[in-house]
């Protein structure tokens, strides 16, 4: 039992768990949205009150397809200013600055040029 107590407690279960919770509150705002867009698209284009998704093109539907791009558009519009460009931003501001590591070839320059001194001394 104390293994298991451990691994629930792990902090990234819970972060994870936390995460997909997170995800599918997501989810249900974002498509809420896409019906809301869908709708007033549906509402500009004349489809004689049928729903955005049963557009038809020459015999095709292909509803289901717009419906999905925009969602995706939308879907990715909403992540990308609500989520990943605000973590940049935090990203920056709270950024320490790391110590600049030197490379290999900077690390033997460097050791080259210790020991020509050094021959050149004696």
């Amino acid at each position: 039992m104390k293994g298991f107590k451990e691994f629930l407690m792990r902090g990234n279960l819970i972060e994870l768990a936390v995460a997909f919770i997170m995800g599918s509150l997501f989810a249900a705002v974002v498509k809420a949205f896409t019906d809301l867009i869908l709708d007033l698209i549906g509402r500009a284009l004349p489809l004689n009150g049928e729903a955005f998704s049963s557009v038809v093109i020459g015999g095709i539907t292909i509803g289901p397809f717009l419906s999905a791009i925009v969602t995706f558009v939308l879907t990715a519009f909403v992540v990308y200013f609500a989520i990943v460009k605000p973590y940049e931003i935090y990203n920056n501001r709270h950024k320490k600055d790391e110590p600049a590591v030197q490379s290999t070839d900077e690390i033997l320059a460097e050791i080259r040029d210790l020991l020509a001194e050094g021959r050149a001394k004696n």
